[in-house]
């Protein structure tokens, strides 16, 4: 074989070589559903017959106590009340105070009512394997033991599933008086 022949065997294997390493232009392909995967959930507690009863709940946001008492103060939905399910704590937007700070340079006639959300309620904080929930109310005695209870089981699963570990969490409700009720996953069923 001559030397040309030669190179036009070794040209041929690289121009293939070149003409197969880059990706072909395509459109858009319709080949089935969205991806999938896990659907992150959190374990909120409402009452049931005079007992802490857990329902999951999908959520679209980082699961952590702070976002699992916030899902809990939305309260039960329509179907969860259909069977028995209730809040015994303040629902978002209930019966929590409306009225935003009146701007010094405004008589208070002006002031316009805003809507409630979770964090006018509650603010919960977390360090190590403590919750911490401050409730804007003067004392945590002013709710219910259950409606306490509610606020427990909720950040103590939420904080149990969003960093497992092996020490078990405790979670503690005060009021504005600094009066605390803690509590664990002991006092939580679990189904």
């Amino acid at each position: 074989m001559t030397a040309r022949g030669r190179s036009a065997l070794l040209v041929v294997p690289a121009l293939c070589g070149l003409a197969s390493c880059g990706i072909p232009a395509t459109g858009v392909v319709e080949a089935g559903g969205p991806a999938g995967g896990v659907v992150p959930t959190v374990r909120v507690y409402f009452v049931a017959d005079g007992k802490p009863a857990p329902v999951s709940r999908r959520v679209v946001t980082p699961i952590g106590a702070a976002s699992a008492v916030e899902v809990l103060l939305q309260g039960p939905t329509a179907e969860e009340q259909a069977v028995g399910l209730k809040s015994l704590l303040p629902l978002t937007g209930a019966d929590l105070p409306t009225a935003v700070p009146a701007d010094p340079d405004r008589p208070p006639a002006t002031e316009v009512p805003r809507a409630v959300e979770a964090t006018d309620f509650a603010k919960v904080t977390t360090r190590g394997h403590r919750v911490s929930i401050e409730l804007s109310l003067s004392s945590a005695g002013d709710l219910p033991d259950l409606a306490v209870t509610q606020l427990i089981c909720t950040a103590v699963e939420a904080h149990r599933v969003a960093g497992p570990g092996g020490e078990e969490v405790t979670a503690a409700v005060a009021g504005q008086d600094g009066r605390r009720i803690e509590g664990t996953a002991a006092r939580c069923p679990a189904e």
